[in-house]
């Protein structure tokens, strides 16, 4: 186990059918099978707490984390309401709820907590609770994926979540809900006929996935952008979680990574990958990206004067 205060990582799907018809088609079922693994791992780790980061929790300023000590509703998602309900109730660390909100604030980072009744928790975090912690025997934290942040910014949140976790001397399993490509069909299918929506976005997914297998976080983080950008997905649920996933457990890649699952969802890519803190690295590139500490708003890249 690591020595730092993230046990391991795990990246998993926000799509609905795992939970709700896994018995409907084949790969849904090994997506299922592979959650219940990821589960098992959870109970035997000796977590304090299941720190989430869900890119179907969307904000518009700043960042939200879930602070109600027990949410309770009823969830039908958007594009699967035919699926059925998600009744859930879940268990959540309120302490590390506003030190993550302060921790956020001292590094320049925009940060407010929610916490009342009826408040709808998204639908990536329903699933991945659901499945990974069906009990509630671990507390959790819920974070928002900002719609508007960039780079900078997701990598300080990332920073401001592992300051709380040292501060308050807490062991956790960081879990990201993030399809990989995300084009999906825009009519009904037959669930057992259910593939990736394109061999293009299948090619660049199983691209993404040799990078997982290899632990090479910190690879995938730096060469997001042009990955996504073949594949043509949305920042908000493609390269954004992999910069705040690795700025939370580490920017390297000195990871054991393991691929459980890689399966269509309606189109989508959806895999269940789990990423454990080792200490040898595969690559030694010199990375391009940035690294930054505090958030200053975003920089203006067009020089003044210039017409």
């Amino acid at each position: 186990m690591s020595e730092g205060p993230v046990l391991f990582g795990v990246h998993v799907p926000p799509h609905p059918q795992p939970l709700l018809a896994h018995e409907q088609n084949e790969g849904w079922g090994r997506l299922r099978a592979a959650f219940e693994h990821c589960r098992e791992q959870i109970e035997l780790s000796g977590a304090d707490i299941l720190l989430v980061y869900s890119t179907t929790w969307p904000s518009i300023i700043g960042h939200q984390i879930q602070a109600h000590p027990e949410p309770e509703w009823v969830h039908v998602d958007d594009d699967f309401h035919f699926l059925g309900s998600m009744p859930y109730k879940f268990r959540m660390d309120t302490e590390f709820a506003e030190g993550y909100r302060e921790a956020a604030e001292k590094r320049g980072l925009f940060a407010r907590t929610v916490a009342y009744d009826g408040f709808p928790i998204d639908t990536g975090s329903v699933v991945a609770l659901s499945l990974l912690n069906p009990n509630n025997r671990i507390p959790a934290c819920i974070v928002s994926s900002n719609l508007y942040a960039n780079r900078s910014e997701t990598i300080v949140l990332g920073k401001a979540a592992r300051d709380t976790l040292e501060a308050q001397g807490k062991k956790a399993v960081v879990v990201v809900v993030s399809s990989l490509s995300n084009r999906m069909f825009t009519e009904h299918i037959d669930p057992h006929e259910d593939r990736i929506h394109s061999q293009k976005d299948d090619d660049w997914n199983r691209k993404m996935l040799e990078f997982f297998a290899d632990g090479r976080l910190e690879d995938i983080s730096q060469l997001s952008r042009e990955i996504h950008g073949q594949i043509r997905v949305s920042k908000v649920v493609a390269y954004k979680p992999i910069w705040w996933m690795a700025a939370v457990m580490g920017q390297h890649n000195n990871y054991a990574g393991q691929v459980h699952a890689y399966e269509a969802l309606h189109g989508a890519g959806g895999a269940v990958i789990s990423l454990s803190p080792t200490s040898h690295s595969i690559g030694d590139k010199e990375f391009d990206e940035d690294d930054v500490e505090f958030y200053r708003g975003d920089r203006d890249v067009l020089t003044q004067g210039m017409i």
